[in-house]
């Protein structure tokens, strides 16, 4: 049986944050070595965090080890933002193959070749990717993750971290900051992950967290990512429309943000929450009458606008997870949340992290009970058996006992 543990340390000495972590992430395997264990450190000096995670790995001894540093990382219950700490997940998973893996990307004339992944076995389940956005194709890779890797869905995120301080706070992430962890070493470019294969029990959650508003429609002109007409109209005019039918709530919810669901499935009878891949409006033009979309939208796709509040994206979780317990219980999880669904959208004043811990929460509360995680700026994640980087959502891979 598999045994699953995690812990998260705070403290001005992160090195025995680190020890402090490794030693409670561990205790419920009973003196076992973890056969597998996940770092993510929090620190806004760069090579401070590399040192606290490979002090963890060297003193955990597990037989395959990764991670990465984070703008904020989730154990123990809770998450922490823009603060120093370490979380630690362990887990002891008997006739499980795992395989490790690091990813460069190369340029050349024909355009961006990746190398370093390992030809995935036929009982292999799952791959787990973390990957620094300013040195690794991550989004290109993913999008052709389902061609080359035969369908393996993958899990994880972009780890990214802000590269010092100023006096308003932590600056933003940049590139520099990255620093992967894989069995004992620590990268600053390209990826790094796992492969789970053999005698393992994995199952995947993508909560997007949104909800459809107006009608399904499909586009019926489009350029790129540029939608010119939606159901024959006007793309700016028929969002117009939408908008003029919506109540002022959900009008307040499209000036924070409005997105766009590309439908998964062409020839379903109806498309509700959870039907679509989510995407990002990133602009809108009436003299031109289009609307820009983060993504190309090809003409004769299915499609709805949606919104994003933390009362939807709590309920979405709370949906996946009640669907997948019916599939049975599951011991420990891994959670790749993006940095928008902290504090910025679950602001919980009486917590003494705030909104940082609302998604662990919830998953300790409606699916495992061993969860850690970091906070990612893109989450990858499989909709409708397809592999993609999503943003504003919670990934989760979960683990049978």
């Amino acid at each position: 049986m598999a045994d699953f543990g995690d812990a998260l340390a705070q403290g001005p000495d992160l090195l025995a944050a680190a020890e402090t972590a490794v030693a409670a992430a561990t205790a419920p395997l009973h003196g076992r070595r973890p056969d597998l264990l996940s770092v993510f450190v929090s620190h806004p000096d760069p090579d401070l965090a590399a040192s606290a995670g490979q002090r963890a790995m060297e003193i955990a001894g597990a037989t395959t080890s990764f991670g990465c540093r984070a703008s904020g990382v989730i154990g123990d219950g809770r998450g922490v933002e823009d603060t120093p700490a370490i979380a630690v997940w362990a887990a002891s998973l008997p006739d499980v193959r795992v395989t490790p893996y690091r990813l460069q990307a190369a340029r050349h004339e024909g355009g961006i070749s990746v190398g370093g992944m390992p030809v995935p076995a036929e009982d292999d389940a799952v791959a787990v990717l973390l990957a620094d956005p300013f040195t690794f194709p991550a989004q290109g890779f993913v999008e052709q993750s389902d061609d080359a890797l035969g369908g393996l869905p993958l899990v994880g995120g972009l780890a990214t971290a802000p590269v010092g301080t100023t006096a308003l706070g932590p600056s933003r992430p940049a590139p520099g900051g990255a620093r992967l962890f894989l069995d004992g070493e620590v990268h600053e470019r390209g990826a790094i992950g796992v492969l789970l294969g053999g005698k393992v029990g994995v199952r995947t959650l993508v909560s997007q967290g949104c909800r459809p508003i107006g009608p399904t429609m499909t586009v019926t002109a489009a350029e790129g990512a540029e939608l010119h007409a939606l159901a024959g109209v006007p793309a700016y005019r028929k969002l117009e429309e939408i908008l003029r039918d919506l109540d002022d709530a959900d009008r307040d919810l499209v000036l924070r943000g409005l997105h766009l669901g590309v439908a998964m499935d062409e020839y379903a009878d109806s498309h509700g929450r959870g039907d679509f891949l989510v995407r990002g409006v990133v602009g809108a033009d009436e003299d031109t009458g289009a609307v820009t979309v983060g993504d190309v939208v090809e003409v004769g796709r299915t499609v709805r606008f949606h919104v994003r509040d933390a009362t939807t994206a709590g309920e979405d979780l709370d949906e996946l997870m009640a669907a997948s317990v019916e599939d049975g219980p599951v011991g420990g999880a891994l959670l790749f949340t993006c940095t928008g669904r902290g504090r910025v959208m679950f602001g919980e004043p009486d917590s003494p992290s705030g909104g940082a811990s609302h998604d662990v929460r919830a998953i300790r509360r409606g699916l495992a009970p061993r969860v850690a995680g970091f906070f990612a700026d893109g989450e990858i994640g499989p909709v409708a058996s397809k592999n993609h980087v999503h943003g504003f959502t919670a990934s989760v891979l979960a683990f049978d006992p």
